[in-house]
Protein backbone atom coordinates (compact mmCIF):
# COMPACT_ATOMS: atom_id res chain seq x y z
CA UNK A 1 0.00 0.00 0.00
CA UNK A 2 1.30 2.84 -0.80
CA UNK A 3 1.86 6.12 1.50
CA UNK A 4 -0.88 7.99 -0.21
CA UNK A 5 -3.23 5.51 0.13
CA UNK A 6 -2.66 4.89 3.71
CA UNK A 7 -3.22 8.81 4.39
CA UNK A 8 -6.55 8.11 2.82
CA UNK A 9 -7.33 4.87 4.67
CA UNK A 10 -6.73 6.36 7.74
CA UNK A 11 -8.39 9.76 7.35
CA UNK A 12 -11.73 7.79 6.37
CA UNK A 13 -11.45 5.69 9.92
CA UNK A 14 -10.81 9.17 11.81
CA UNK A 15 -13.92 10.22 9.97
CA UNK A 16 -15.72 7.32 10.61
CA UNK A 17 -14.55 7.17 14.42
CA UNK A 18 -16.05 10.90 15.10
CA UNK A 19 -19.21 10.47 13.27
CA UNK A 20 -19.85 7.11 15.77
CA UNK A 21 -18.96 9.58 18.40
CA UNK A 22 -21.33 12.41 17.15
CA UNK A 23 -24.24 10.05 16.40
CA UNK A 24 -24.09 8.95 19.83
CA UNK A 25 -23.78 12.20 21.38
CA UNK A 26 -26.89 13.40 20.05
CA UNK A 27 -29.61 14.93 22.94
CA UNK A 28 -33.30 13.56 23.54
CA UNK A 29 -35.19 12.25 21.15
CA UNK A 30 -38.47 12.20 20.74
CA UNK A 31 -40.91 10.32 23.12
CA UNK A 32 -44.75 9.36 22.35
CA UNK A 33 -47.38 8.05 24.67
CA UNK A 34 -50.76 6.78 23.89
CA UNK A 35 -53.42 5.46 25.95
CA UNK A 36 -56.95 4.39 25.09
CA UNK A 37 -60.33 3.90 27.20
CA UNK A 38 -63.51 1.95 25.81
CA UNK A 39 -66.70 4.67 26.88
CA UNK A 40 -70.26 3.42 27.42
CA UNK A 41 -71.45 6.26 25.53
CA UNK A 42 -71.94 7.32 21.88
CA UNK A 43 -69.06 9.23 20.33
CA UNK A 44 -71.10 12.63 20.12
CA UNK A 45 -71.51 12.59 23.79
CA UNK A 46 -67.76 11.92 24.71
CA UNK A 47 -67.10 14.07 22.16
CA UNK A 48 -69.23 16.83 23.04
CA UNK A 49 -66.95 16.96 26.68
CA UNK A 50 -63.68 15.70 25.30
CA UNK A 51 -63.22 19.12 22.17
CA UNK A 52 -64.47 21.54 24.86
CA UNK A 53 -60.91 23.01 25.74
CA UNK A 54 -62.36 25.50 28.24
CA UNK A 55 -63.38 22.51 30.63
CA UNK A 56 -60.61 20.33 31.97
CA UNK A 57 -62.52 19.30 34.89
CA UNK A 58 -62.74 15.90 33.63
CA UNK A 59 -59.34 15.34 34.66
CA UNK A 60 -59.09 14.50 38.40
CA UNK A 61 -55.40 16.69 39.20
CA UNK A 62 -57.26 19.98 37.71
CA UNK A 63 -59.02 21.95 40.09
CA UNK A 64 -60.09 24.93 37.52
CA UNK A 65 -59.57 25.57 33.95
CA UNK A 66 -59.46 29.25 32.67
CA UNK A 67 -59.40 30.75 29.17
CA UNK A 68 -59.67 32.72 25.73
CA UNK A 69 -61.17 32.17 22.76
CA UNK A 70 -63.52 28.75 23.24
CA UNK A 71 -62.26 25.86 21.04
CA UNK A 72 -61.41 27.03 17.99
CA UNK A 73 -57.30 26.88 16.63
CA UNK A 74 -55.50 29.45 18.69
CA UNK A 75 -57.43 29.01 21.77
CA UNK A 76 -55.87 28.94 25.26
CA UNK A 77 -56.21 27.66 28.48
CA UNK A 78 -54.65 27.99 31.76
CA UNK A 79 -54.89 24.95 34.51
CA UNK A 80 -54.96 25.26 37.53
CA UNK A 81 -53.57 21.73 39.21
CA UNK A 82 -55.00 20.87 42.75
CA UNK A 83 -51.66 21.49 44.12
CA UNK A 84 -51.60 24.85 42.99
CA UNK A 85 -49.60 24.58 39.97
CA UNK A 86 -50.32 25.98 36.24
CA UNK A 87 -49.89 24.74 33.09
CA UNK A 88 -50.88 26.69 29.64
CA UNK A 89 -51.83 25.55 27.35
CA UNK A 90 -53.22 26.14 23.14
CA UNK A 91 -55.48 24.74 20.65
CA UNK A 92 -53.17 23.43 17.75
CA UNK A 93 -55.85 22.11 15.73
CA UNK A 94 -59.50 21.01 16.12
CA UNK A 95 -61.67 18.48 13.74
CA UNK A 96 -65.18 17.70 14.82
CA UNK A 97 -65.56 15.84 11.65
CA UNK A 98 -63.03 13.23 13.03
CA UNK A 99 -63.58 14.15 16.33
CA UNK A 100 -60.16 15.14 16.81
CA UNK A 101 -58.36 17.60 19.38
CA UNK A 102 -54.87 18.57 19.09
CA UNK A 103 -53.05 21.09 21.58
CA UNK A 104 -49.58 22.27 23.11
CA UNK A 105 -48.27 23.17 26.12
CA UNK A 106 -46.66 26.31 26.26
CA UNK A 107 -45.81 26.37 29.65
CA UNK A 108 -45.71 23.95 32.15
CA UNK A 109 -42.81 23.73 35.33
CA UNK A 110 -40.79 20.65 35.12
CA UNK A 111 -41.24 20.11 38.05
CA UNK A 112 -44.79 19.48 37.68
CA UNK A 113 -44.48 17.63 34.18
CA UNK A 114 -41.04 16.63 33.03
CA UNK A 115 -41.45 17.34 29.34
CA UNK A 116 -40.54 20.25 26.58
CA UNK A 117 -42.25 20.59 23.11
CA UNK A 118 -45.09 18.51 24.51
CA UNK A 119 -48.40 18.25 22.02
CA UNK A 120 -51.37 15.90 22.44
CA UNK A 121 -54.07 14.65 20.55
CA UNK A 122 -57.33 13.44 22.11
CA UNK A 123 -59.41 11.35 19.16
CA UNK A 124 -62.80 9.93 19.68
CA UNK A 125 -63.81 7.08 17.54
CA UNK A 126 -67.31 5.41 17.52
CA UNK A 127 -67.74 1.41 18.38
CA UNK A 128 -70.20 -1.08 17.91
CA UNK A 129 -73.23 -0.53 20.76
CA UNK A 130 -73.32 3.07 21.39
CA UNK A 131 -70.39 2.61 22.64
CA UNK A 132 -66.82 4.94 21.97
CA UNK A 133 -62.87 4.61 22.19
CA UNK A 134 -60.96 7.79 23.29
CA UNK A 135 -57.03 7.69 22.57
CA UNK A 136 -55.12 10.37 24.03
CA UNK A 137 -51.66 10.29 22.64
CA UNK A 138 -48.42 12.71 22.97
CA UNK A 139 -45.39 13.40 21.98
CA UNK A 140 -42.88 15.48 23.81
CA UNK A 141 -38.84 15.79 24.73
CA UNK A 142 -37.92 14.85 28.51
CA UNK A 143 -37.72 17.72 30.97
CA UNK A 144 -33.94 18.05 30.47
CA UNK A 145 -32.65 18.81 26.79
CA UNK A 146 -29.12 18.13 27.60
CA UNK A 147 -27.21 14.60 27.57
CA UNK A 148 -26.66 12.59 30.85
CA UNK A 149 -30.23 14.38 32.82
CA UNK A 150 -31.17 13.94 35.83
CA UNK A 151 -33.61 10.83 36.50
CA UNK A 152 -36.20 13.29 37.70
CA UNK A 153 -35.98 14.92 34.22
CA UNK A 154 -34.90 11.58 31.61
CA UNK A 155 -36.74 10.03 29.09
CA UNK A 156 -38.04 7.25 31.35
CA UNK A 157 -39.28 9.75 34.14
CA UNK A 158 -41.13 11.64 31.29
CA UNK A 159 -42.91 8.47 29.63
CA UNK A 160 -44.17 7.90 32.85
CA UNK A 161 -45.21 10.86 33.69
CA UNK A 162 -47.24 11.60 31.06
CA UNK A 163 -48.58 7.74 30.71
CA UNK A 164 -49.85 8.14 34.34
CA UNK A 165 -51.37 11.95 33.50
CA UNK A 166 -53.32 10.05 30.09
CA UNK A 167 -54.76 6.67 32.18
CA UNK A 168 -55.90 9.38 34.88
CA UNK A 169 -57.50 11.58 32.61
CA UNK A 170 -59.00 9.18 30.59
CA UNK A 171 -60.38 7.15 33.84
CA UNK A 172 -61.87 10.48 34.87
CA UNK A 173 -63.36 11.41 31.49
CA UNK A 174 -65.38 8.14 31.52
CA UNK A 175 -66.62 8.52 35.21
CA UNK A 176 -67.61 11.98 34.41
CA UNK A 177 -69.71 10.55 31.42
CA UNK A 178 -70.69 7.70 32.37
CA UNK A 179 -71.28 9.24 35.75
CA UNK A 180 -69.64 6.79 38.11
CA UNK A 181 -67.66 7.51 41.04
Amino acid sequence: MNLSLLSVAAAAAVAMVGFTSAANAHGPTRQKVSETIEINAPADKVWAVVSNFQDGGWIPIVAKTEGTGGNAPGAKRTLTLKNGATVDEEVAKLEPEKMTLMYRIDKVDVKVLPVNNYSSWLIVTPEDGGKSKVEWRGAFYRGYENNDPPPELSDEAAIKAVTGLYKMGLDGLKKKIEGTN
